[in-house]
Order: C-alpha cells, then sequence, then structure tokens
C-alpha cells in the first residue's frame, strides 16, 4: 500500500513556502522544484476539525471548499478567533497594516507583532507597509477607522487578487504608491487611537518573493481535488496559498487550501506535468503571472 500524508497547509515562516504535514513534517518549496501527488485513501475529503481537535461526527467535505471544515467546526474555529473578536483580552501587541494586491486593490489588517510579515506572505500581499502598534482592541478601532472613513475593505477574494496581478506595474515605487497615499491619510485621520503608535511608512515589496518577475502566464486553476486526481509540475512562482505549476497544459494554479482533509500520495512516475484534475480556464490570456 502506497504511503499516504495529509497536509495541513501551506505556512511562510522564514520568508519562504513551506507545505506543513500532519506530524509535524515540513516540506520546502523553491522555484523549479517538483511538487507531485494524487488524492488517495478512501476517496473522501474529512473535515480537519477545529482549534486542534478532530471533527466529533467526521464528516465529509466538498472537494471545492477552502476551508477545509464542516459547518459546525467552522463556527467553533471562528468563535475563538482574532477575526471574529474571540479574544478581545489578548494581551499581545498588534500590528495594524495596509496591504496592496494590485490597481485599485489595497486593504486593511491587523496582526500579532510576533508574527512579523508571516500574514502578509500568507494572503499573497503583492506589498504593504505597517501603519501602527499596540493593543489588540486599539488597532481593531485603527481598522475599522479606515473601513468607514476612507472606505478601504478589511477581505479580499482570492480570486479578485490574481485577476488583478496581470496588471502590476513594473516597479515597486509605482507599485507602493497607493500605499503611501493610504499610508498619509490614515494617520491624519482626528479619531486615531491613542494607544496605538504610529509608525512611518516604509513599504516591503514581495514581488521578487514570489518570483513573480517575469514569471511565465498561468492558463488556468485547480477546481477541486477529485479521488484519485493526480497533479504534477514545475513550480515557477508561489504568492499567498498559490502554486504556480509548469505543466503540459501550461501554467496552472493550485490553492494549496484545497489540500487539507485529503489523503496524499506521490503521483505515479512517468507522468511528469500531468495534470488530471478538474481545471477552470481563465476567461482571457494573460500578460501576467496571473
Amino acid at each position: 500500500m502506497a504511503q499516504v500524508w495529509k497536509c495541513s497547509g501551506l505556512r511562510w515562516p522564514d520568508g519562504g513556502p513551506v507545505l506543513v504535514w500532519s506530524g509535524g513534517r515540513r516540506s520546502a518549496l523553491g522555484p523549479g522544484g517538483r511538487v507531485a501527488f494524487r488524492a488517495a485513501g478512501a476517496g473522501v475529503r474529512e473535515c480537519v476539525g477545529a482549534r486542534g481537535h478532530a471533527c466529533a461526527v467526521r464528516a465529509t467535505v466538498s472537494g471545492r471548499s477552502t476551508g477545509a471544515r464542516c459547518e459546525e467546526c467552522a463556527r467553533l474555529d471562528r468563535a475563538h478567533s482574532v477575526a471574529a473578536d474571540g479574544v478581545p483580552d489578548d494581551p499581545r501587541p498588534y500590528h495594524v497594516y495596509l496591504a496592496w494586491f494590485g490597481p485599485g486593490m489595497a486593504k486593511v489588517g491587523i496582526t500579532a507583532v510576533e508574527r512579523g510579515p508571516a500574514r502578509l506572505l500568507e494572503q499573497g500581499a503583492v506589498c504593504f507597509s505597517w501603519l501602527g502598534a499596540g493593543p489588540l482592541m486599539a488597532a481593531r478601532r485603527a481598522e475599522e477607522l479606515l473601513r468607514a472613513a476612507l472606505r478601504v475593505p478589511d477581505r479580499i477574494p482570492y480570486g479578485a487578487k490574481r485577476a488583478v496581478r496581470a496588471a502590476l506595474p513594473g516597479s515597486a515605487a509605482e507599485r507602493a504608491a497607493e500605499i503611501v497615499v493610504l499610508h498619509e491619510r490614515a494617520l491624519a485621520l482626528g479619531e486615531w487611537p491613542e494607544a496605538l503608535v504610529p509608525e512611518p511608512c516604509r513599504v516591503v515589496d514581495h514581488v521578487r518573493v514570489f518570483g513573480l518577475d517575469g514569471a511565465p502566464a498561468a492558463v488556468g486553476e485547480v477546481a477541486e481535488l477529485t479521488p484519485g486526481g493526480a497533479v504534477s509540475g514545475e513550480l515557477v512562482a508561489a504568492a499567498g496559498p498559490d502554486l504556480h505549476l509548469a505543466t503540459r497544459r501550461g501554467v496552472v494554479v493550485l490553492d494549496t487550501r484545497l489540500l487539507p482533509g485529503w489523503e496524499l500520495a506521490a503521483a505515479e512516475a512517468g507522468r511528469e506535468g500531468e495534470i488530471d484534475l478538474p481545471v477552470r480556464e481563465f476567461a482571457a490570456p494573460q500578460e501576467g503571472l496571473f
């Protein structure tokens, strides 16, 4: 019987993408490396549970879901998250940041100071700058202030992020321009929380970290994993949870949030570059990576 593994998702612990597996094993990913696997086991995707606990009913989850949790486990997981204000007494300091994903697409968010830029890498932020740092509730108030006063959202769908990356400006200065303007406007707001210490605008650009410079255009994205379905390709770029794999069909985007819950095994030998999973083709030829 082929050995199987369960993936816990993609992380950016030291500024580079790493696939994390159940049990703690990690697989660092780099440009030119081969990514190859097939969905094995019983042919079903099981809920990954919540807060470190297995799903009580071992519910089946859709192959198209990027959450990998059943409705009940998703509710329990979110109930204890910072995003849902489930831990308002968290004593850790938090950063407020501005992230940019493409022309006209910026967002505001918060992340624990101890995490550094990991949250921005995980989201696929093309560039970002810190706005300030302070207690959680002060950071949350600043986030709400920017949403209300400057109409800066706190969420951007991954599909939208992929779509705008085809139009990324060529220089770091051009990519930073919108953040610079928003940063100045944000710090000028009169209701800025006193407990939040403002930080200067220092835009960090991730284009080279993600491998977006000169990367070939993608032709589509994996829509879902299916029982027995396999993918094999060479990694050409990685941004947020997305792996961009050169296959015989061209570059295909694999959202690694589709992997948790499946039992995965090595792809069959001799099928390099093949993909037999449902692929959603992009509507029109793309000029850039996405």
